[in-house]
């Protein structure tokens, strides 16, 4: 299987050096700007055809309200969602962002690519998602409100999971055409899952973590870096840059519960999405520190594993956190991915790479990839179990949307879409990763040669610090780290150029 694999990616490569040439020339200048402003335009415009304001936004809102008997402005959508809204949206624009700023010389890149990225996918998801779900056949419009808002930014999620795993080795373009087949992929595969398999993913276990992590994985693979170890001194943290990637790990984490409760019907699902969220939240905060701590010899925490193994359980409960999982279902859920999740920083990351050839900058693999498919499949065994007696005849209805051309659905069919539903999501993560992994080889984007990755310098301008960091001091790797001295020997060592 491995030679498999290296036969296609060397001959990838070979074609990629035949037909284009292996020059990298990192300057955006022109295609940069480019980009952004043909895209932009073409945003407006196609805002101008399609997006109109839906009948809770548009101004008449008050003849909605006396037709359907609505008696206050209260009960419009607005109220209800706009709070999960806030928070959602803090965690793709000050969560996602600052986790990636771990690395010492790439942290404009991390949150500044984290911000272009996600204000070009939200605008774009608004349209495919809309061409998807809500457009109108009577009169080809897409109606938005502030769920649609949501929405966008649940299927940006998905591109910026896959950016982590390409963190430091691509270049602005590369991102926005990343972004542009990213979302359009998402709502392909969100229509399959959600509306033609008819799954319950309120969270994005499948739909978001599973397809995005995976989709970020196999571009990776293709765009694999021989060389990448000449960049190795900047492959790492400083103690600065790992505190900043905790801001972004705690914003995550509280608002994680929003997340997955956020377009979950009102009423009792939602109530139970956000405690149960919580509460595997909390449980993979003790199950990371606990293997972190007995994976050192001394002891010792490991700050990879506290900024990230500390989530996987928000991840693993999208799906299943509006179901009757019990709260120590819940508990239960969180323990075994913080486990699955630091197992896999310290011992399958190093492994993919040196065997896979799969080099995964953030460990996407071990927070979204493997904990997203988990929650895809806990959520299918949660669901062919739901009986009567735990839901009541009305809540199975609600719970699972048992109406319409679904009215006679039992829970184990149900539970065997959910299944399906996650392979859907791994299958379209796969191909589509690959398929526009090729395209992102072309050696047109602008990305950095294999001994100019991780460093902000490359497209950013940077103020001149008053103590700079030397390029001679190795840094402990984000991934691999060397701390197996005492404090009282030196953190840092020195590589003779």
């Amino acid at each position: 299987m491995g030679n498999c694999c290296d036969a296609m990616r060397n001959c990838c490569t070979t074609m990629g050096n035949i037909y284009f040439g292996a020059t990298k020339n990192t300057n955006v200048r022109f295609s940069l700007p480019a980009v952004c402003a043909v895209w932009q335009i073409a945003m407006i415009v196609l805002f101008g055809v399609f997006i109109r304001y839906d009948e809770e936004s548009d101004a008449h809102w008050h003849e909605f309200r006396i037709e359907h008997n609505i008696t206050s402005d209260i009960e419009n959508d607005f109220y209800f969602r706009y709070p999960s809204f806030q928070d959602v949206h803090v965690m793709i624009f000050v969560g996602f962002g600052f986790l990636m700023t771990f690395l010492k010389r790439y942290s404009f890149s991390g949150v500044g690519f984290s911000f272009l990225l996600a204000a070009f996918g939200i605008q774009w998801a608004l349209l495919m998602q809309g061409w998807f779900h809500s457009l109108d056949p009577a009169t080809g419009k897409i109606y938005i409100g502030v769920e649609s808002l949501i929405n966008a930014d649940f299927c940006v999620a998905g591109s910026l999971i896959a950016y982590g795993a390409l963190l430091g080795k691509v270049s602005p373009v590369q991102l926005l055409v990343l972004t542009l087949f990213g979302v359009t992929l998402f709502a392909v595969e969100e229509f399959i899952i959600l509306t033609l398999l008819h799954c319950r993913d309120a969270g994005g276990s499948m739909v978001i973590h599973a397809f995005g992590g995976y989709y970020g994985l196999a571009i990776s693979w293709v765009l694999y870096r021989p060389n990448l170890n000449q960049s190795k001194r900047l492959n790492g943290s400083a103690y600065h840059s790992d505190v900043f990637a905790m801001i972004g790990t705690l914003f995550l984490w509280m608002f994680w519960p929003s997340f997955n409760s956020a377009i979950t019907d009102h009423g009792d699902g939602q109530h139970r999405a956000a405690i149960n969220t919580y509460l595997a939240l909390a449980s993979s905060v003790l199950t990371a520190v606990a293997i972190s701590s007995l994976s050192q010899k001394k002891g010792k925490l490991d700050m990879v594993h506290i900024q990230n193994a500390t989530l996987a359980g928000g991840v693993a409960m999208g799906t299943a956190a509006e179901f009757m999982i019990t709260p120590y279902g819940s508990l239960i859920v969180g323990f075994c991915c913080g486990l699955i999740s630091t197992f896999g920083y310290i011992i399958v990351t190093p492994f993919l790479e040196k065997y896979l050839k799969l080099q995964d900058t953030c460990g996407v693999h071990n927070l979204h990839a493997v904990p997203g498919m988990l929650g895809g499949f806990i959520g299918a065994i949660v669901a062919a179990s739901a009986t009567e007696e735990v839901y009541s005849v009305e809540g199975l209805i609600s719970t699972f949307d048992f109406e319409g051309d679904f009215a006679d659905r039992t829970v184990g069919t149900q539970g065997g879409f959910q299944a399906a539903g996650t392979c859907v999501a791994i299958a379209f993560g796969v191909v589509g990763g690959t398929a526009v992994g090729l395209v992102l080889k072309l050696p047109i984007w602008g990305d950095p040669a294999d001994d100019n990755c991780y460093d902000d310098e490359v497209y950013w301008e940077v103020p001149e610090e008053d103590e700079s960091i030397p390029p001679i001091l190795e840094y402990n790797n984000h991934m691999i780290h060397h701390k197996h001295q005492d404090i009282s020997e030196s953190n840092f060592s020195v590589e003779q150029s």
